[in-house]
């Protein structure tokens, strides 16, 4: 090959090196995916979406019309899965994935799960509904920017999921019934043999969850015999305290102070410093 037609042939490669470079460039996603895990209580929750942005654009009854089914998101339909049985705003929904759509509106949303999780929002049916629910609409002071599924005010047996964009805010209340398959298991742990049992766990679940504090408070003792701390004694101390004799409680809470001194935890002294108080 003479030097006129290697120069060519290297300009040639070249040129396509250079195309090839540019068809394979990596654009930002208009709509980033996004994923969401979350464990609540004793369920796990995942949330699979798309985030689209404002953008300069009226969203709620422009980009996004009222009274039309919503894919809750963009690109494909949002996906949203329970490991456990829940309740969403009070209606019973099986442990399962489905396709949260919803339907936006000035006054009232309509907030759907579908059994159908493979549907495009063009594809849509109703027929496969699972349920369907209302939620109000709240007005946020500052605009969200980008679409945001989130779940927060986390307790061992609710949460709440929040839709988030523009200036609303949609919440929809989440529950699990946490004691219904927890208090069962704790009680056949508790009743077995062998003595390494959780004794200061099962107490605070059960004065937390509004259980027997008869029971309650013998496992604290057990908990306390094996080793004294002081955020144990101030558990003992709530435990009597709700059981009327407010003797035995000002006397723990008194305990709990003197331990919480020494280690050096000032905000269980004042916890401490609070329920005497309450007692006197």
């Amino acid at each position: 090959m003479n030097a006129k037609a290697l120069v060519s042939a290297l300009v040639t490669v070249s040129g396509l090196t250079f195309c090839t470079g540019v068809f394979a460039l990596d654009f930002p996603a208009p709509s980033p995916a996004c994923t969401l895990k979350q464990r609540v209580g004793l369920t796990d929750i995942e949330i699979i979406y798309s985030r689209p942005g404002m953008k300069g654009r009226p969203i709620f009854g422009g980009l996004i019309p009222y009274g039309e089914v919503w894919r809750t998101g963009a690109n494909q339909a949002t996906k949203i899965a329970f490991s456990t049985p829940v309740k969403l705003n009070g209606a019973e929904i099986p442990a399962g994935q489905y396709a949260l759509y919803t339907i936006p509106d000035k006054q009232e949303w309509t907030v759907i799960l579908s059994k159908d999780t493979t549907a495009s929002i063009f594809d849509y049916n109703p027929t496969n509904d699972l349920v369907r629910l209302k939620a109000t609409p709240v007005k946020l002071a500052d605009p969200v920017e980008t679409f945001t599924l989130g779940l927060n005010d986390i307790r061992d047996d609710s949460a709440t999921l929040n839709l988030d964009w523009e200036q609303t805010r949609v919440p929809v209340k989440l529950e699990l019934d946490l004691t219904g398959k927890l208090v069962p298991q704790i009680e056949a742990v508790m009743a077995g043999p062998g003595g390494q049992k959780p004794y200061y766990q099962a107490a605070m679940f059960y004065f937390y969850h509004g259980q027997d504090l008869k029971k309650a408070s013998q496992w604290i003792d057990a908990a306390l015999a094996q080793r004294e701390a002081h955020y144990m004694v101030y558990l003992k101390a709530q435990i009597l305290a709700k059981l009327g004799d407010k003797p035995g409680a000002i006397a723990a809470a008194k305990r709990s102070a003197e331990l919480a001194l020494k280690a050096n935890d000032k905000g269980y002294v004042k916890l401490n410093e609070d329920l005497i108080s309450s007692l006197r």
